[in-house]
């Protein structure tokens, strides 16, 4: 039976942190349990789920249908498509069956990449690859979780980009279905002996098609940190946990004498325990970038140990939580001493997102 393998390459960089990873794992769990119950797709379509964030790999090999179980995702820092796509297109030869004199070999694999932001990397080499050696024999379709990504440089891997505008619950479940229905209709398409690729009709107003002639280039492609969150890396003192402070762009009007104009700032969406494969997945040869805290909006508790305070800065630079005691310890360095809350802006050090 020749397979048509379909591959998800996911971004799970600090900025899918919180819901957007959860419903992009609950999404992948309803196409298995959906597809599981077509003849067709079970049959035919064997599943795998490459990740990338300023690393990449493997969470689940190429496999049937029945023998995949649903991961759990984990994020790193940083956003590297260079490795994600390097890392697709090594699975992608160790994996496809090409057709011989003997046998006929896989369908085209089809991939799926999710991401809601833009490269922290540089992305050239990586896409000229593609381009050259697989833009022909695998069909992709890029997907920009909201409007963070950068539609323009997902132009250059493939004509077929989508964007979820509302990144709801709501809009999740809509867009999953979409994706399932593909991957039906693919399965279908292989049974009657087509192409293998056709994509399912968009019957939603969550899910757009993206038209890269009219997208200009992001003018940030080289800055390595996605400047459409602020993520701190922090840990607590109590547990010697890792967690991840998520701040969301956010620009308002402000007036200067006759002028108004837009200003930056960051809103706290949300404080984030993560385990150890956040340092596995992570870029640690990136240069180090900082944000003034006057640009960041609200404060949280510590999602590890519950501090009222989880943004305490040591000297050493390190990031972490305190609570009631009088002297404090950072997990850091351990050094110790007391707090007290400072007036004006300071430098911190940021994650690239």
């Amino acid at each position: 039976m020749r397979r048509l393998p379909i591959y998800f390459l996911i971004d799970v960089s600090e900025s899918m942190v919180g819901d957007p990873i959860n419903q992009v794992q609950d999404g992948i769990a309803k196409i298995i349990q959906e597809l599981k119950t077509d003849p067709n797709a079970l049959e035919t379509v064997y599943i795998s789920s490459v990740i990338f964030a300023g690393q990449a790999k493997t969470i689940v090999p190429l496999q049937d249908i029945i023998s995949f179980y649903p991961p759990k995702f984990p994020v790193g820092s940083g956003t590297s498509l260079s490795r994600g796509l390097g890392h697709l297109m090594y699975e992608l030869r160790k994996n496809i069956v090409k057709t011989t004199a003997e046998r006929k070999g896989d369908w085209k694999p089809i991939v799926f990449l999710f991401t809601d932001g833009v490269p922290t990397d540089d992305t050239t080499m990586a896409i000229k690859e593609w381009n050259e050696n697989w833009r022909r024999t695998a069909n992709m379709v890029a997907v920009s979780l909201g409007n963070g990504a950068d539609k323009a440089l997902l132009g250059q891997l493939t004509e077929n980009i989508l964007q979820l505008e509302n990144t709801d619950s709501k809009g999740y479940r809509e867009f999953f279905k979409w994706v399932t229905d593909s991957i039906k209709t693919s399965s279908e398409s292989v049974e009657n002996n087509k192409s293998g690729f056709e994509l399912a009709n968009l019957k939603s107003d969550n899910i757009s098609p993206i038209d890269v002639t009219k997208e200009r280039p992001n003018p940030n492609n080289n800055t390595l940190v996605d400047d459409n969150f602020v993520v701190l890396t922090a840990k607590c003192q109590n547990t010697k946990r890792i967690y991840l402070m998520k701040y969301k762009k956010e620009l308002k009007d402000a007036t200067f004498g006759d002028f108004v104009m837009p200003t930056k700032g960051y809103r706290l969406n949300g404080a984030f325990q993560v385990d150890d494969s956040y340092l596995e997945l992570s870029d640690t040869n990136h240069k180090q970038f900082t944000v003034n805290t006057e640009e960041l909006i609200g404060a949280p508790t510590c999602p590890c140990c519950g501090n009222q305070i989880a943004f305490a800065v040591c000297q050493c630079g390190q990031i972490h939580c305190i609570g009631e005691e009088k002297v404090s310890t950072c997990p850091g360095c351990n050094n110790k001493g007391e707090y007290r809350a400072g007036s004006g802006g300071f430098d911190v050090n940021r994650s690239q997102g």
